[in-house]
Formats: C-alpha cells, sequence, structure tokens
C-alpha cells in the first residue's frame, strides 16, 4: 500500500512538473535551439556532444523557467479560463512558492549551464526569460502589442543554438533570430484566434485589432509573406556562412506558399477551424524549415 502511495505521487509530482514547465512546448523549443546548433557548429568550432547536451538540459531549463513564473503571475487569471484552470497552480496541486521556487532553481541551473557553454549563450538565455516574465506576461492583459514583445523571446532558441556552437552573435545568428520572429505572428494569432473566446474570460489581448476580423487576418497574411522573405534570406549569399542551394531554396519557399494559403483561407472564411487549421501547419513549417537548413547543410 504505501508502494502504491509513492509511486503515485511521484508520478503525481513528474505530472505537475511537465504542466509547471509545459514540457511539450519546452521540447519544441530545444528542437529549435538543437538545429541552430547543427547549423553553427563547423571546422573552427566542432561538434562537440557535451555543449549539444548542456545546451538541451540548460535550455529545458531556461524555458521551464520562463512557463513556471509565468504560471505564478497569471495563477487567478489561469483559474478563468478552461484550458488551464487544471494547471498545477491554478488548481491548488502545487502553491505558488512552490512554483516560484521551482522557477528560481531552473533559472540558477539553466543560467549555470549556457554559461558553461559560453557568456553570450547565458546572456540570450537571461534576457529571453527577463523578456517572456517581466515584459511580456503582464503586457497580455494591458495591449495587443504583447505578442510582438513576446516574439523577442520566443526568437531566441533557434539563433541560440548557433551562438552555443560559435560563440558568436553575427548576421547568421541574426538571420536564424528573424525568421523566429516573423514566424511567431501567424503562429500566435492563429492560436488567438481560435482560443478567442476564452482569452476573453482571462481578458488577455491578442489579436492585433482585438476582434476576430479581416483586419487581424490581413495581418496574418502580411507576417506569413515576410516570414518567406526572410527564410529564404540563406540562398541570397549575403548571410555570412550559412548559406541553402538554391534546391533547398525551392522547398523552403514552396513550404511558405503552403502557409500563406492556410494564412490566405483564414482570410476568406475566418473560423476558429481555419485558424487552428494554420496554428497546425505553421508548426509543421518552422520544423520542416529547419530540417530542410540542416539536410542541405550535410548534403552539400
Amino acid at each position: 500500500m504505501s508502494t502504491t502511495t509513492n509511486t503515485f505521487s511521484l508520478k503525481a509530482i513528474f505530472t505537475d512538473f511537465k504542466e509547471i514547465t509545459k514540457a511539450g512546448l519546452a521540447i519544441s523549443v530545444l528542437f529549435s535551439s538543437i538545429a541552430g546548433y547543427l547549423l553553427g557548429f563547423n571546422e573552427g568550432q566542432p561538434f562537440q556532444w557535451s555543449v549539444l547536451l548542456m545546451l538541451c538540459v540548460g535550455g529545458y531549463c531556461m524555458v521551464g523557467a520562463s512557463n513556471a513564473f509565468n504560471q505564478v503571475i497569471e495563477k487567478d487569471l489561469d483559474a478563468l479560463m478552461d484550458r488551464t484552470k487544471n494547471r498545477p497552480v491554478p488548481s491548488g496541486r502545487m502553491s505558488a512558492n512552490m512554483a516560484l521556487l521551482v522557477a528560481s532553481l531552473l533559472t540558477l541551473a539553466g543560467l549555470a549551464l549556457l554559461y558553461l557553454i559560453n557568456p553570450k549563450t547565458a546572456m540570450f538565455g537571461a534576457i529571453s526569460i527577463f523578456l517572456y516574465t517581466s515584459v511580456y506576461t503582464p503586457l497580455k492583459t494591458i495591449t495587443s502589442l504583447s505578442v510582438f514583445v513576446g516574439a523577442f523571446p520566443g526568437a531566441i532558441p533557434f539563433m541560440l543554438g548557433w551562438v552555443a556552437a560559435t560563440g558568436d552573435f553575427g548576421i547568421e545568428a541574426g538571420t536564424l533570430f528573424l525568421i523566429q520572429f516573423f514566424w511567431q505572428f501567424p503562429h500566435f494569432w492563429a492560436i488567438g484566434w481560435f482560443l478567442y473566446e476564452d482569452y476573453e474570460k482571462a481578458g488577455f489581448f491578442m489579436l492585433p485589432t482585438g476582434k476576430k476580423d479581416k483586419g487581424t487576418a490581413l495581418q496574418v497574411i502580411l507576417y506569413t509573406v515576410w516570414l518567406i522573405i526572410a527564410s529564404l534570406l540563406p540562398s541570397i549569399g549575403y548571410t555570412g556562412k550559412l548559406f541553402i542551394s538554391p534546391i533547398a531554396a525551392i522547398v523552403v519557399f514552396l513550404m511558405g506558399i503552403w502557409m500563406l494559403y492556410y494564412a490566405v483561407r483564414l482570410y476568406k472564411i475566418k473560423t476558429a477551424k481555419a485558424a487552428r487549421t494554420l496554428m497546425l501547419v505553421s508548426v509543421s513549417y518552422i520544423s520542416l524549415l529547419q530540417l530542410v537548413y540542416i539536410i542541405d547543410k550535410f548534403l552539400r
């Protein structure tokens, strides 16, 4: 009986840890960092398993800490929304103080691991946590510009991998940042669209016009176009050591048209289902783009 209880308790703690750190989101963010690292290493800065491991663990700690801090700050608002009311803090399974302790420990561990890679990696990790928790999170109930602010920490992981591999922030890391920066807008506005009613309960302003209208849908299209352009920059020869071949550029362009199709579809029919589909396509787009970049590098 005691063993069963202990097993259940450990399982519950593990489940709550996954939820407080948003494990699914954190792992997807880690994929971007790993992609950036695989693109960044070269003969001068060779691949190192130890660095990749520290990037993965440290990166998870940083993303997990941001999510935990966010859930402490928004615990009362999370309790109002269907999709978040069962999270550990608003449901009462975990106290706010315990969540704060977890977030603090993750921050310290994450910064230490990233610093062991190089100081610039730790600096960008710290900037990401600060912007996400201290600027983006409070702005969500004030202005739709919160998405713009949130796009900065959201765009750091892809370029963080490059900085971890090279110890340098230049045109290459800047281009990776730009790609993921523009990607944030159609992705999160799609989420804001199909979860509009739930967000409204907590007073979150996620859509650029504040409404599910043509104005918002038009901006989704425009930022998707900017994303396509940014994604093709490495093919024109002005992004330093970050380069993709003409064949890879064609594949990336076709993927962009695929995503643009669903952005235009949202503009035409303006339904929650269309927005959800666009969100899923956007996730596929950024993951496939990173894979295309990596495969192209190793095939050349």
